[in-house]
């Protein structure tokens, strides 16, 4: 029975007082938690920004890819190559030039047919579209040459 009294009144001691046990967490127990976190935070912003290059370069060879096939058919065609960009688009073969998803404009270096191989050799058309970007992708090549 005096055990029982005893831990009765500990247990009525106001917390802070010396000799009392205290339920919260320490300094040190805080600032490990937050250093914790901000190293998972620091990891999964660096992994979040690979992933998002990975994919706005998924994007720049699908554009590509999609506007080299349409020079190609435009110029099957019409037996010409498009003098530029905007002919593809005012002869229904696109609704809008993609955007370069590295520059987020529809900027495009054209590549210009050779005035020896083209159907006029006065008006050489395109033959092909880079990207206009200075970058560089993840592989190390620029951007300009894909």
């Amino acid at each position: 029975m005096f055990q029982k009294l005893n831990n009765d009144r500990d247990s009525n001691k106001p917390s802070g007082l010396p000799g009392s046990r205290s339920r919260g967490f320490t300094l040190l127990e805080t600032m490990v938690v937050i250093v914790v976190i901000m190293i998972l935070a620091a990891v999964a912003v660096t992994s979040y920004q690979q992933h998002i290059v990975q994919a706005r370069e998924a994007v720049l060879k699908q554009n590509l890819q999609t506007l080299n096939r349409v020079i190609q058919e435009y110029t099957l065609d019409k037996h010409q190559a498009p003098q530029a960009l905007d002919d593809l688009k005012s002869a229904g073969y696109l609704h809008e030039i993609p955007l370069d998803p590295m520059t987020r404009q529809p900027n495009w270096d054209t590549e210009m047919e050779d005035t020896t191989n083209a159907a006029d050799p006065q008006e050489p058309g395109i033959v092909r579209v880079h990207s206009a970007s200075t970058g560089t992708a993840i592989d190390g090549t620029a951007y300009s040459t894909w």
